[in-house]
C-alpha cells in the first residue's frame, strides 16, 4: 500500500487524467456511430420501407455515408489531436465541420437516389425516384399531388396508358432510352383507379409456384408466420434496382399489404 502511494504521489499532475489521441477519437467513434445510426434509421423508416432498402441498391449508399462520415471525423481526431496542442479547439471545429458537410452531402445524396413513386405499369409495379424525374415532367402532372416527389415515403400509383396515338409514340421513343411510364407523372393517376388492371394482372399463389417457385416459398413463409388467408391476397411483382420484390395487394382492393424481397437481378 505504502508504494502504491508513493507511486501515485510521484506521477505529474494531470497525467492520468489527461485525454489520450486514441481516447478522443473513440469518443468521436461513438458520437459519429450514434448520429450516423438516427440518420440511417429515419431514412430507412420513411424513405426506404423494407425491403425497398435491399432492392434498390440502399446498402451501398449506407456504406459510402457510413465511410465517408463516420470513419472520416475520427480519423482526422486521432491524426491531429494532442493534449494540450495550440489551437486544438480550432482543429476539432473544423473537423466537426467538415463531418458535418459531409453527412449532408451524403444525405442530400440518398435523398435523390430515394423511391418517389411506385408505379403500377402493365403488369407489375416500377419504382420512379426522385432522380429519374425530371422537374418539367413533374409540373405536367395532372393531378396537383404527384407534381412533387413526397418526402414522407414512397407513395403507390396507377399508370393509365395512354390512348392517344401521340402520347404513346411518346413512350415508345422514351423505352429506346430505358425510360418507361414511370418517368412520366402526367400519365399518373391515383391507386384506386387502377383497382381492376391491377387485380386482372395480379398472381394467386398457385400460379406464382408455377412461375416463380422461389418467390412462392418466401410468400407461403410470410403467409406462415403471419396467420394471413393465402386466399386473401394476390401477387405482384416489382422491380427494384438490385432486386425483385414480391407485393401481396388485398384480392378485393388491391391495396398492397405486405412487400418481400425476392430475388436479386
Amino acid at each position: 500500500m505504502q508504494k502504491s502511494a508513493i507511486n501515485t504521489a510521484s506521477s505529474p499532475p494531470g497525467e492520468d487524467t489527461a485525454v489520450t489521441r486514441w481516447r478522443a477519437a473513440t469518443i468521436h467513434l461513438a458520437i459519429s456511430a450514434g448520429i450516423g445510426a438516427a440518420v440511417l434509421g429515419l431514412m430507412l423508416a420513411f424513405w426506404y420501407p423494407p425491403p425497398l432498402f435491399q432492392a434498390m441498391g440502399g446498402i451501398d449508399l449506407a456504406l459510402i455515408l457510413v465511410g465517408v462520415d463516420i470513419v472520416m471525423g475520427p480519423v482526422l481526431t486521432l491524426v491531429v489531436f494532442r493534449s494540450g496542442k495550440p489551437g486544438l479547439k480550432f482543429d476539432l471545429a473544423a473537423i466537426g465541420i467538415v463531418q458535418l458537410a459531409a453527412l449532408l452531402y451524403g444525405c442530400h445524396i440518398i435523398s435523390l437516389a430515394r423511391p418517389a413513386f411506385i408505379v403500377f405499369v402493365k403488369d407489375q409495379f416500377q419504382v420512379a425516384t426522385v432522380a429519374e424525374l425530371e422537374p418539367k415532367r413533374l409540373a405536367q402532372a395532372g393531378n396537383p399531388q404527384f407534381r412533387a416527389a413526397p418526402w414522407s415515403g414512397p407513395v403507390f400509383v396507377f399508370g393509365d396508358w395512354p390512348k392517344d396515338t401521340v402520347d404513346q409514340q411518346v413512350l415508345v421513343n422514351a423505352a429506346l432510352s430505358g425510360e418507361d411510364l414511370q418517368h412520366f407523372p402526367k400519365y399518373y393517376a391515383p391507386y384506386g383507379d387502377g383497382t381492376g388492371a391491377i387485380l386482372a394482372k395480379a398472381q394467386t399463389l398457385s400460379q406464382l409456384r408455377a412461375t416463380e417457385p422461389g418467390a412462392a416459398k418466401r410468400v407461403e413463409e410470410w403467409l406462415a408466420r403471419s396467420g394471413v388467408d393465402a386466399r386473401s391476397v394476390l401477387h405482384v411483382p416489382l422491380r427494384g434496382r438490385n432486386a425483385w420484390v414480391s407485393v401481396l395487394v388485398d384480392r378485393r382492393t388491391a391495396r398492397p399489404v405486405k412487400l418481400l424481397l425476392a430475388e436479386r437481378i
